[in-house]
């Protein structure tokens, strides 16, 4: 069987014959926001409607790392290696000390709540980028059905602890992640209910002061949309599709795919090398080995 579609011949050097595609849990309502900790050789991720945050180690397999995680979705690390998770139950960003204790980054905007915080990135001067869509609070299926108090942005959370939307022509702005040299921002949208607006992948221009131009659509993937993303070492795009991962050229065109039998959600470089690729997927968490590098 394989595991892999070729379309571009330069994604055969990235994929190998005899990697298999590993399913390494399952049982799950909708898994979400992988994160891997090298220096605790693990991988978290959250199982939003059980409310709780998973861990995986290799050879001693599942347990649960946080629960109730107030239906935590997205997880990254900051620059001093602590967790920083989007919650949509605390429509809030927090982040996790060394103690264990949680520190609130932020939960409001000019006064408002936040929406459901979603996906998360930390760039190199220590700023905190989130999206912003409603899907947490629409049902109460991943967290609190409440009322929308602000539109859908994405946002930057000064090193100072200002907040900024910096983004604010999206429905539902969705997964987000920078090039390996910080000089460009992808940003998706999903829609307002998946599937009831444009969905696509938007890049951005990255210049002085963090200040951001263009806004072009960069790729559309088809099947399904993209959610979750991430870059390899050498600006290639990683993106979740209603087919597996999608791996997409820095000019925008789709080279080939990881076929996974669940729809992703998202996905993270780690393991040795961060070589291996991680993919929450609906139901069950999977794992491949690329000939690839993910961007620190």
């Amino acid at each position: 069987m394989s595991f892999f579609e070729t379309i571009d011949p330069t994604f055969g050097t990235f994929v190998l014959g005899n990697a298999p595609l590993k399913q390494l849990a399952t049982g799950f309502d909708w898994v979400e926001g992988p994160v891997w900790f090298g220096d605790l050789n693990c991988l978290l991720f959250s199982d939003i409607p059980n409310n709780r945050i998973m861990r995986w180690v290799p050879g001693l397999g599942i347990s649960v790392f946080r629960e109730p995680s107030n239906f935590s979705n997205g997880h990254t690390r900051d620059r001093q290696g602590r967790l920083v998770s989007c919650e949509h139950g605390g429509r809030r960003v927090t982040r996790t000390e060394y103690d264990g204790s949680i520190t609130v980054i932020a939960d409001r905007y000019q006064g408002k709540r936040l929406n459901s915080p979603n996906d998360v990135v930390v760039t190199s001067d220590g700023a905190i980028w989130f999206s912003d869509p409603h899907y947490g609070i629409a049902t109460d299926y991943e967290g609190h059905r409440s009322e929308q108090e602000l539109p859908c942005h994405v946002y930057r959370v000064d090193p100072s602890g200002a907040i900024q939307a910096v983004l604010t022509d999206f429905n539902c702005p969705n997964g987000l992640a920078f090039s390996p040299d910080e000089k460009k921002l992808v940003v998706a949208d999903t829609g307002r209910m998946h599937g009831s607006d444009p969905q696509h992948i938007r890049v951005f221009n990255v210049g002085d002061n963090w200040r951001l131009s263009g806004g072009e659509v960069f790729h559309v993937i088809s099947p399904g949309c993209a959610d979750g993303m991430r870059f390899d070492s050498d600006g290639n795009l990683w993106s979740s599709a209603a087919d597996g991962v999608h791996c997409i050229a820095p000019d925008g065109h789709l080279m080939g795919k990881i076929l996974v039998p669940e729809t992703v959600s998202n996905l993270c470089f780690g393991g040795r090398g961060k070589h291996k690729l991680f993919i929450t997927a609906t139901t069950s968490v999977y794992a491949i080995s690329l000939n690839r590098n993910g961007a620190l």
